[in-house]
């Protein structure tokens, strides 16, 4: 007798079946035809932008795959997060990891080193620079609020991104993502003073793997992101969230790729983004300025 697990792994199976029958039905009668073999490459393709932030990192290799077998090329914004392997995602034991992505051309920018929230702004006495009330969720200053000046900020900044440049050969984006995507004014006006612009996500593109799984299971964020996403959106997943019991990837990630690609969408890096485009090729060569110099 089959087990409930087995009947609700064949279901979902089936779901995903039906799926994907209806998304290929919808971008032929859309489109007037539909290319199976590569959608990406047609004239008339979508572009919208997906990146992804670390995590706990177990299904990073999962996520890999999806990726390579769909050939599609993201942005991801690295944090040296705790892991499930014990080792932060930017230590020795995803070294490799990291490596075989920048093979593929994917590109990197900085998510703050310790993954390190922006709480608020604080007021300099007597005309003196803003500070910053941060907390980072992972080093040693893991859990406590502390006050950082912009050039502290900068420095965490930066330290993803020599990370980043060191195991993987390749310069990162003179981007970051503030986790969260907790900001101010002065905290952006801080970043970009030494050389990083912010990169958000549309309101669309907010995928919903930080969601939790009872409430808002993987078929119904799935439908979500299939109806509401538009051309030129940025979207936004993790490489593995703690809190979420049923994980989102790769399970509704292969599903979106095939999706969206069967509606004309293709996938490109923030590299070519319209919105970012003119600020990296500004900054490509330039040396990283010093915040408060």
């Amino acid at each position: 007798m089959a087990s409930g697990r087995s009947i609700t792994h064949r279901a979902r199976q089936a779901s995903f079946a039906i799926l994907l029958i209806a998304n290929c039905a919808y971008a032929a009668s859309a489109n007037g035809q539909f290319d199976a073999k590569n959608p990406a490459e047609s004239a008339s393709c979508k572009p919208v932008y997906l990146t992804l932030d670390t995590g706990h990192m177990e299904v990073a290799p999962l996520i890999a795959g999806v990726l390579k077998r769909h050939q599609v090329k993201v942005t991801f914004f690295a944090a040296n997060e705790r892991t499930k392997t014990g080792d932060g995602s930017l230590g020795t034991h995803w070294a490799g990891w990291w490596k075989a992505r920048a093979a593929e051309g994917h590109e990197f920018a900085s998510h703050t080193f310790d993954h390190t929230y922006w709480r608020a702004d604080v007021p300099g006495a007597s005309g003196a620079p803003t500070q910053f009330r941060v907390r980072p969720s992972a080093g040693p200053s893991e859990g406590r609020e502390v006050t950082w000046t912009a050039r502290q900020y900068c420095e965490e900044i930066g330290r993803a991104s020599t990370r980043l440049q060191e195991i993987t050969g390749k310069k990162p984006l003179p981007l970051f993502r503030a986790p969260g995507g907790k900001t101010s004014p002065q905290l952006l006006a801080a970043a970009r003073s030494c050389g990083y612009a912010h990169a958000g996500w549309s309101p669309a593109g907010f995928l919903g793997d930080e969601l939790p799984s009872d409430k808002y299971p993987n078929d119904a964020l799935l439908n979500k992101a299939l109806q509401g996403i538009r051309s030129g959106d940025v979207l936004v997943a993790h490489l593995g969230i703690w809190s979420r019991k049923e994980p989102w990837a790769p399970a509704a990630l292969e599903p979106l790729i095939i999706g969206l690609q069967s509606r004309g969408f293709c996938f490109k890096t923030l590299r070519e983004h319209p919105g970012y485009k003119a600020w990296i090729e500004a900054q490509s060569g330039a040396p990283t300025l010093q915040a408060g110099k």
